[in-house]
């Protein structure tokens, strides 16, 4: 079975592309703002060396810019690398004990949030009940907000304690130092 290659396909209209009869030209310095015929926006591109490109179609008549098309197009990219590279990932890291958890456990896990919090990882804490120890939903809260308490300085609590099936959950984030 054939199967023609797929062009790929431009975001904008350039030059002869442009459909509309008339063009709101923006943005040059040497020519004046206003509103066009599409052979006049074509032929003064021409004249600068440069192209007629469609930035806003949505418009009546639609918004060109005369510009270079390739470096348009290599700056768009090079915005759009930025601004996912000032991003920040934010990844959550999950501590979990049950409802009768030891004093020394209960620090150990301590450590582990603040390591977490520390370099800047939001922690989901759990405390999970099995059997019948669903009956201590009340000691698990009260697990969960001393928990919060000696974590103060690192973190703050973004999500009170939630029960969710067997198990009741908050949501720690890290404070900014």
């Amino acid at each position: 079975m054939y199967r023609p290659l797929l062009q790929k396909k431009n975001k904008h209209r350039v030059n002869e592309k442009i459909d509309a009869r008339k063009v709101r030209l923006v943005g040059d310095s040497s020519i004046e703002n206003g509103i066009y015929s599409i052979q006049e926006a074509i032929q003064f591109s021409r004249n600068r060396e440069l192209d007629l490109v469609e930035i806003n179609p949505k418009l009546n008549p639609p918004v060109c810019k005369i510009l270079d098309y390739k470096k348009f197009l290599y700056e768009q990219k090079k915005r759009k690398k930025q601004f996912k590279a000032k991003q920040i990932k934010v990844n959550t890291k999950e501590i979990r004990f049950g409802p009768q958890i030891g004093d020394h456990d209960g620090k150990v896990k301590i450590k582990s949030a603040e390591k977490f919090l520390m370099r800047g990882d939001k922690v989901k804490v759990f405390v999970f009940f099995k059997g019948r120890s669903i009956v201590y939903k009340d000691q698990g809260k009260i697990k969960l907000l001393k928990f919060a308490e000696e974590i103060e300085e690192y973190g703050k609590v973004e999500q009170m304690p939630v029960m969710e099936g067997k198990r009741m959950y908050m949501i720690l984030a890290p404070k900014k130092f």
